[in-house]
């Protein structure tokens, strides 16, 4: 069965599904897009390192993806104004990123497949990471799942639980680095912000419990994925951009609906 390749494709998409569908979830509570943009295009700067070092692409990736995340956390928590400085780290990361990969002598890379991945190229060893680190990621957050609500709802609530907020977000930005790693091969840099908001955007309006929105947003997330590996077999589109319109019409529907609800 793992002879195809859309076959594989499609077992990386659902498996990545599986980390970006409670990991978005949190994303979307605490409003941390910007963060995720951060982190994801920090992955190309890791992909350069990677290359220049002989390191396998994911070392390099999440080396520097959890350097990123480490650093937004740190301002974050010295009151930094974070969206002009997630947006100076995430654009300048990208640009050193791809400057410093043009300059690898002997090394030919496909840009294109960096910024917007591609999932048909998965093997066998691709697809045991990602679900590798889709498990890794899966059981960080069921371990820590009501502590990191109990801080996403109250700060000071999680102080008075006895819980240490940083730690919690300590959590997430561990997180946040191993999804950027193995999902950057499949969606590319631009786009793993996307499969982490869209499908958590899209299964808010449609639940009423966390645990319920993050099964729900799993789901979409597969969903997209099988579906826009199937449009882009159908119409020859890009496979990466052509999940994420998959998601974007499912969020669209989703917003119809629950205006209908109201």
């Amino acid at each position: 069965m793992l002879d195809d390749f859309l076959t594989r494709a499609a077992l990386a998409g659902v498996g990545l599904s599986l980390a970006t569908g409670p990991l978005g979830s949190f994303v979307v509570w605490r409003r941390m897009a910007y963060f995720g943009d951060a982190t994801s295009h920090a992955a190309i700067l890791g992909v350069a390192l990677a290359l220049a070092l002989s390191l396998p692409i994911a070392a390099g990736t999440l080396i520097v993806a959890l350097a990123m995340a480490l650093t937004v956390s740190t301002l974050a928590a010295r009151g930094w104004a974070m969206d002009t400085t997630l947006g100076v780290l995430a654009h300048s990361a990208l640009a050193f990123g791809l400057v410093a990969v043009s300059f690898l002598p002997g090394v030919r890379t496909d840009l294109t497949a960096l910024l917007f991945g591609d999932i048909l190229a998965v093997s066998r060893g691709d697809l045991a990471m990602v679900w590798g680190g889709a498990a890794l990621v899966l059981g960080l957050l069921v371990w820590r799942w009501q502590a990191l609500l109990t801080t996403t709802l109250s700060e000071d609530l999680a102080h008075a639980a006895g819980l240490n907020p940083d730690r919690e977000r300590l959590v997430l930005t561990v997180a946040l680095a191993v999804v950027v790693a193995v999902a950057i091969k499949i969606v590319g840099a631009l786009l793993i912000a996307a499969m982490l908001i869209i499908p958590a955007a899209a299964a808010r309006g449609l639940t009423r419990s966390p645990e319920t929105m993050a099964a729900l947003a799993t789901l979409i997330g597969a969903g997209s994925a099988v579906g826009g590996l199937g449009l882009s077999f159908q119409f020859d589109t890009p496979a990466g951009p052509s999940i994420i319109t998959i998601a974007a019409l499912i969020f669209t529907l989703s917003v119809m609906i629950a205006s209908l609800r109201r």
